[in-house]
């Protein structure tokens, strides 16, 4: 399964990626997220596993991200026309995923996110999962870059007032 979800910032790319890759942030913007710690590496780092915990109800799903890519390495001082690139895999059971995550200005205080996301499932479970409910993972995509919007535009902390 693949889909693309994209949406628009109302802030500087630079300022953008940067809370995007601060690993202290995370919590504010990620709903559910319970842990996201590093197995070996440094968060954000090419080839860095870390260990990823979510909670959503009564369920949790863990997994292991490994970054594929991430340019440039350093996000001071971007030119304009480059365009920042943040990519993944996770794997949980029965569940394997890739995110491709492309910012680039929009604007000079406008950015533009686009998330291209690929699934794969294992297991009888997952492949029902996946086969009957499509649209439950794009959504959830799309909410948790609505989320990421709302911090950087205007401070909200998902953790305030959960629903």
């Amino acid at each position: 399964m693949k889909y693309t979800v994209s949406i628009e910032i109302a802030a500087p790319r630079e300022k953008t990626v940067q809370l995007l890759s601060d690993p202290a942030q995370m919590p504010k913007w990620l709903r559910g997220l319970v842990t996201h710690e590093p197995l070996n590496g440094q968060h954000g780092e090419v080839g860095t596993q870390s260990r990823v915990v979510l909670r959503s109800g009564n369920q949790t799903f863990e997994a292991t991200e490994t970054i594929t890519r991430r340019e440039p390495a350093d996000l001071h001082d971007i030119p304009a026309d480059t365009v920042v690139h943040f990519e993944r895999e996770i794997a949980g059971q029965g569940m394997w995923s890739a995110a491709r995550e492309r910012l680039t200005e929009a604007g000079p205080e406008t950015t533009l996110w686009v998330s291209e996301n690929e699934y794969r499932f294992s297991g009888v479970v997952m492949r029902l999962v996946g086969a009957l409910m499509p649209g439950t993972f794009r959504k959830q995509s799309l909410r948790h870059m609505e989320d990421f919007k709302a911090f950087v535009e205007s401070g909200k902390d998902v953790r305030e007032g959960e629903d």
